[in-house]
């Protein structure tokens, strides 16, 4: 359903949704840095990336479009008078572009942000929290994919300093990425909420 002034009321509610996330996030008062010409739609969408992305951080370019219901156009503009507000950050992960708010993650972060992202690659990670002694044939039987698919995302998991393959499979820093999985666990679906539900058994036990 579109309103009289031309906004779809479906992107006009995720918008506000997320823009009332913005404004409560560190990065809030985005809407004050514009200027006073500036059309409040352009503040609304700016401030609902700006929530959008404190709750998923290390979202890539296509996904902060496509869930924001915003034109490639508009959420490249928006992006860039962020970055230049210093309010977000854009860093290279491979093929993708991946954004966060700024200041808030360091490289280790921001690298396993951005696998948790990939499904295959978050579901071994997040098996490997929950059952540290699983092994690559348990992974495999567990997230329903191929041995090799489970080897290929684990050399990448290495390559990017989250996995150690020495002695079978161990999570990096585990207690960090266990912190991301659970705080963010909304965005990343059932299995980090399952996680999420287990966090403090899972500290005490790492400790």
């Amino acid at each position: 359903m579109t309103s009289p002034d031309g906004v779809d009321d479906d992107k006009r509610a995720t918008l506000r949704r997320f823009a009332a996330l913005g404004a409560a996030a560190p990065v809030a008062g985005l809407s004050e840095k514009a200027s006073a010409t500036e059309e409040t739609g352009d503040s609304d969408a700016r401030d609902a990336i700006a929530g959008y992305l404190s709750t998923t951080p290390g979202a890539h370019f296509s996904k902060i479009r496509d869930d924001l219901q915003l034109g490639t156009g508009e959420t490249q503009h928006h992006l860039r008078r962020l970055e230049e507000s210093g309010a977000i950050e854009r860093y290279s992960d491979g093929d993708y572009k991946r954004f966060v708010p700024a200041g808030r993650f360091d490289e280790f972060e921001k690298r396993a942000l951005g696998y948790l992202r990939r499904e295959t690659a978050r579901g071994m990670l997040i098996e490997l929290l929950a059952t540290p002694e699983a092994t690559a044939g348990d992974l495999a039987d567990g997230l329903d994919v191929s041995p090799p698919t489970v080897s290929k995302y684990a050399g990448e998991l290495e390559d990017a300093g989250l996995l150690s393959r020495e002695d079978g499979y161990a999570v990096e820093r585990p207690e960090t990425v266990l912190l991301l999985v659970v705080r963010y666990a909304d965005s990343f679906g059932e299995g980090a909420t399952r996680l999420a539900g287990n966090a403090a058994q899972l500290l005490e036990y790492e400790g």
